[in-house]
C-alpha cells in the first residue's frame, strides 16, 4: 500500500521506516527541512537502536522518502498516519495540541477523493471527535476524510521491535458504522503481516482508543512510584526494598515488572501523560478520579531530591566544593532522550548546591549540553571520575552496570559510589574498598544484568536476586 506519515520526530520517523520495512511505499512529511534532509540522507536525528539500519535499507530499496510538501502527501496516498508531537503545555498540566491541529489544517484541505487519517499521537480523550469536526469544515466539496485513532506503544530503545512486533494493535473509529468497517479493513491490511502472527487487534471507539495509552502509562507510573514510596520507608527502617520487591513480585496479581526502586521515571511520555491525563479529567468533571496521580508525580520527583541528599551524606554532609561524577544523563539506557531526566535533574541540583559536576553519558551528551549547558561533560566514565569525591550512577547503561571498581579506583579522589538505580553489585564494590550507598536503603542482594526498556511484555521468571528493569 501507499502510506504517508505526517510528522517525522521520534514516533513518525520510526513508524515511517517500519511501515516501509513491512513492504509499503511510504512518504514521510515534516515541516522541519533540516530534519527531512537528514532522514532522506539516511541519518536518524536521534538515537534509537536499529532504526538507522531500517531507515537506510528502505531508502535504498525505494520504498521510503521524505518531504516538507503536504501537497505531495495529498497526491501520494489515501491513507495518512498522524505522528506529530503532543508536548505538555508551557503553563499548566494540559497537552499542547498545536502540532496536531496544524498538521490537520495543512493536510485536510488538500485531499481529494476518499482518504483515511489514522492518528498515532498520544492525545487527550475527546481529541479525535474535535478533529473530526475540524476536518468536516476543511474537507473539499465532493471529498470524504475518515478519522481513526491507533495509539502508539513504543518503548524508547525498543521502538523498532515494538512497531514490528507489538503487544497489540488498537483502533478507535467514529460513529459511522460503514466508515468504521472500512477503516478496520484498511488497517488490518496495513498490519496484515503482523496480525497473522496472532497479535490482538482491538477495535473500539475514539474515546476508548485515546484512553488506552494514557491509562497504561498512568498504571506503570503508579507501580513505579508505589515501590519508590515503599523504598522511603525502607530507608528509614533499614529494610532491603529490592528483596521486598522480589517477594511481592512473585504474587501473580502483582508481578515483578516495574518494581525496581530508584530515581524513578522521566522522559517525554510518562510524566507528560499522567499530567495531561489529570488535566483532562478536571476538564470533563472527573478530576477526583485521578487525584491520586498527583501523589504519584510527587513521589517520583521526591526521589530526585532524596538522591541529592544521599550524595551530600556520602561526601560528609555538604556537596559544596565537592567533585561529583554523574554517570548517565538520558532518562533511561539505550536512549539519548533527556526530557524530564532524573539523572540530569540530580546533576543540576548538585551543581546548584556548589558541587563541581562532571557528567558522562554514552549517547546523550549532545542533547544534555543543549538543556544543561552549565554542566561539565566528559568523554568517558573514567574522565568524568577523575579526582571525584563521589561517583553517582544515575542511568543504568550496561557499561556502568558491568563496570568493575578497579576501573575507577586509580582515578577518583575518594572511593565513594552512590547507586541511583540499584543496579550495581554492592558486594563487589565494598570488597574493593569503596563506600557504597544506594537510594532506597541497604542493598543486601547482588543485582545481576537487567533487561531494559519500558512496556508490558512479560519477562521470563527470574530469581529473587535478579530484578528486571524498570525505567
Amino acid at each position: 500500500m501507499k502510506l504517508t506519515v505526517i510528522g517525522c520526530g521520534y514516533l513518525g520517523a520510526t513508524h515511517a521506516a517500519c511501515m516501509a520495512e513491512l513492504g509499503h511505499e511510504v512518504l514521510g512529511v515534516d515541516v522541519d527541512a533540516d530534519k527531512v534532509a537528514r532522514l532522506q540522507a539516511g541519518d536518524v536525528p536521534f538515537f534509537e537502536p536499529g532504526l538507522g539500519d531500517v531507515l537506510r535499507r528502505n531508502l535504498d530499496a525505494g520504498r521510503l522518502r521524505f518531504t516538507t510538501d503536504h501537497r505531495d502527501a495529498a497526491t501520494f496516498a489515501s491513507v495518512h498516519f498522524l505522528g506529530v508531537g503532543t508536548p505538555q503545555q508551557r503553563r499548566g498540566y494540559g497537552v499542547d495540541l498545536t502540532h496536531v491541529e496544524s498538521a490537520v489544517d495543512a493536510l485536510a484541505p488538500l485531499l481529494r477523493g476518499d482518504h483515511l487519517i489514522i492518528g498515532k499521537s498520544t492525545v487527550p480523550v475527546g481529541t479525535a471527535a474535535a478533529l473530526a469536526q475540524r476536518m468536516s469544515v476543511l474537507t473539499a466539496p465532493g471529498s470524504r476524510i475518515e478519522l481513526a485513532w491507533s495509539p502508539e506503544f513504543l518503548r524508547e530503545g525498543f521502538a523498532v521491535e515494538d512497531t514490528l512486533e507489538p503487544d497489540r494493535i488498537v483502533l478507535g473509529t467514529g460513529p459511522d458504522d460503514h466508515a468504521t468497517d472500512a477503516a478496520a479493513q484498511v488497517t488490518a491490511e496495513i498490519y496484515r503481516e503482523i496480525l497473522e502472527t496472532g497479535v490482538p487487534f482491538i477495535r473500539t471507539d475514539w474515546a476508548t482508543a485515546e484512553l488506552v495509552k494514557v491509562s497504561a502509562n498512568a498504571f506503570l507510573a503508579t507501580k513505579i512510584s508505589f515501590i519508590n514510596a515503599i523504598s522511603e520507608i525502607c530507608e528509614v527502617v533499614g529494610a532491603d526494598v529490592s528483596t521486598l520487591a522480589d517477594a511481592i513480585g512473585y504474587d501473580g496479581r502483582i508481578g515483578r515488572r516495574f518494581l525496581n526502586a530508584g530515581l524513578g521515571f522521566g522522559g517525554g511520555c510518562l510524566p507528560k501523560d499522567i499530567r495531561g491525563f489529570m488535566a483532562r479529567a478536571e476538564e470533563v468533571g472527573a478530576g477526583e478520579a485521578l487525584r491520586f496521580l498527583r501523589e504519584v508525580d510527587a513521589i517520583n520527583n521526591r526521589r530526585r531530591t532524596a538522591m541529592v541528599e544521599l550524595v551530600a551524606e556520602a561526601v560528609g554532609g555538604d556537596v559544596l566544593g565537592a567533585n561529583v561524577a554523574v554517570l548517565g544523563a538520558a532518562f533511561k539506557p539505550e536512549s539519548d532522550d533527556v526530557r524530564d531526566s532524573p539523572a540530569l535533574n540530580v546533576a543540576g541540583q548538585l551543581a546548584l548546591r556548589g558541587a563541581s559536576v562532571s557528567v558522562f553519558d554514552p549517547k546523550a551528551t549532545a542533547t544534555s549540553r543543549r538543556m544543561y549547558p552549565m554542566l561539565t561533560y566528559a568523554g568517558s566514565a573514567v574522565e568524568a571520575c577523575e579526582e571525584a569525591d563521589a561517583v553517582v550512577v544515575a542511568t543504568e547503561w550496561a557499561e556502568f552496570v558491568h563496570m568493575g571498581p578497579e576501573e575507577l579506583s586509580g582515578v577518583v579522589r575518594s572511593r565513594v559510589i552512590v547507586d541511583g538505580r540499584r543496579c550495581l553489585d554492592a558486594g563487589a564494590w565494598r570488597s574493593a574498598g569503596w563506600r557504597f550507598h544506594a537510594i532506597g536503603g541497604p542493598m543486601r542482594s547482588v543485582p545481576a544484568p537487567r533487561a531494559t526498556g519500558m512496556g508490558g511484555r512479560a519477562l521470563p521468571q527470574v530469581a529473587a536476586s535478579v530484578p528486571p528493569h524498570s525505567p
